[in-house]
């Protein structure tokens, strides 16, 4: 606590929680639990990309579809995307210390980053290739893929779009920005199996363009995904505020608090996956030093109970 004439500042930091949501009702998450099914749904990832991969590139060279060897480039690339998200998610779990208190959670930022990066230039390479053939004004040398491709093709939507699903699911119940962009890098791969679909079925059709069509759609969608995914992790690395609604809900909850006549001011902060909170609230002015301080302790205790995503609260009170 420190007091000076214009009232009390009061601040604590929570051990980190890897929360689901800032609502009441959730629960607590251990960090060791956090990284815990953060690496469980990794490893189920790494694996099916693999087993994925395999198949499609096999599946590509055979039938001789360019739009499957695009998709199974891809779903390579999910393989390593999900070795920089456990890196990320690794090192953001740490405990907080001496170099760095406020904790290692924008690490996790970090890693989507690159995640997002790595997703661009994969499809920036696909839709360089494509581009490449469609300009060349000569179709009559693009092959006919062969059904091989077509059964792939739905082989990897099915895959993909569960592994997102799967990967979501989680994502969520542990709060995790990484791990949600590695669920969408699963349904943009999902996405890009759709239009493989097409092109390749298109092309036996007897419209050989449309596979080489289908790769540079499979771009547009990848690059969409990764510009998703870059800024959703800007944001929470340059301190963006919480959405108005969850304000509002802190504000809500310090107003409730006994002795809270008003509040001045509240700035809030997203840190990684978690929340900062300065909040200034007004009290009686003739109130005792000691009392006045017992109701920011009680602000303070509300919003870390209330919403378990705060990490840190600062209370400053005014004397109306």
């Amino acid at each position: 606590m420190k007091a000076n004439k214009d009232g009390i500042h009061k601040a604590r930091r929570k051990k980190d929680s890897g929360n689901k949501t800032a609502v009441p009702e959730t629960k607590q998450q251990e960090p060791a639990g956090y990284e815990k099914v953060a690496m469980e749904v990794s490893r189920v990832s790494i694996i099916a990309n693999m087993l994925l991969t395999v198949f499609k590139l096999a599946a590509g060279f055979i039938a001789h579809s360019g739009a499957m060897v695009s998709d199974a480039i891809h779903s390579a690339s999910d393989v390593f995307s999900t070795v920089v998200v456990i890196i990320g998610i690794r090192i953001s779990a740490k405990e907080s210390d001496k170099d760095h208190p406020y904790g290692h959670e924008r690490m996790e930022c970090v890693a989507a980053i690159v995640l997002s990066t790595i997703l661009a230039v994969t499809g920036l390479g696909i839709g360089y290739s494509a581009v490449s053939k469609i300009v060349a004004g000569d179709y009559s040398g693009l092959a006919v893929p062969g059904v091989l491709a077509l059964a792939a093709a739905v082989v990897s939507i099915l895959t993909k779009e569960g592994m997102y699903q799967y990967t979501k699911i989680y994502a969520k119940k542990i709060d995790s920005g990484a791990l949600m962009a590695d669920a969408w890098h699963h349904r943009s791969d999902a996405l890009s199996s759709v239009g493989a679909l097409a092109g390749i079925a298109g092309a036996r059709l007897g419209f050989p363009i449309l596979d080489p069509v289908a790769s540079a759609v499979i771009c547009v969608f990848i690059e969409k995904a990764a510009y998703d995914i870059f800024m959703d992790a800007v944001d929470k690395m340059v301190d963006k505020a919480c959405d108005d609604e969850v304000e509002k809900l802190f504000k809500e909850c310090a107003l409730a608090q006994e002795g809270v006549q008003g509040v001045d001011l509240l700035h809030t902060r997203v840190f990684g996956n978690k929340i900062y909170v300065d909040i200034e609230i007004e009290v009686d002015g003739e109130m005792r030093l000691r009392d006045a301080h017992g109701i920011a302790e009680s602000v303070h205790d509300a919003i870390e109970k209330a919403f378990p995503k705060v990490k840190h609260i600062m209370v400053h009170v005014n004397p109306m």
